[in-house]
């Protein structure tokens, strides 16, 4: 489920909205059955909100989109994927505190 400012990105639209897009893009790799998913969904919304305006948040569902997360190399979800100018800077995967992905975004805005 997204939140609000979290963007659900399909295989079909990632390219344009991730890859393309003029801001860094954090993109939450998630799925309803996983728990650790849940877990981290309300921080994944909060950083939406705190970085509106300069960090674009997406989520991708790994049962409907299978493309994507293959294209990547994901094989644990959550995986939090972060790109800037259309590549990967960072990477987090499975649950973490708020602060370890506040300190990457840091980074990433820098």
């Amino acid at each position: 489920m997204a939140g609000a400012g979290v963007l659900a990105v399909s295989d079909a639209t990632f390219d344009k909205e991730v890859l393309q897009s003029e801001q860094p893009v954090l993109v939450d790799f998630w799925a309803a059955w996983c728990g650790p998913c849940k877990a981290i969904a309300p921080i994944v919304d909060s950083v939406a909100t705190s970085y509106a305006g300069r960090l674009k948040v997406t989520k991708v569902d790994v049962d409907s989109n299978s493309a994507t997360p293959s294209r990547y190399g994901i094989r644990g979800i959550p995986a939090l994927l972060f790109f800037k100018g259309g590549k990967v800077a960072d990477q987090v995967v499975g649950y973490v505190p708020q602060d370890v992905i506040d300190e990457k975004i840091q980074k990433l805005l820098a």
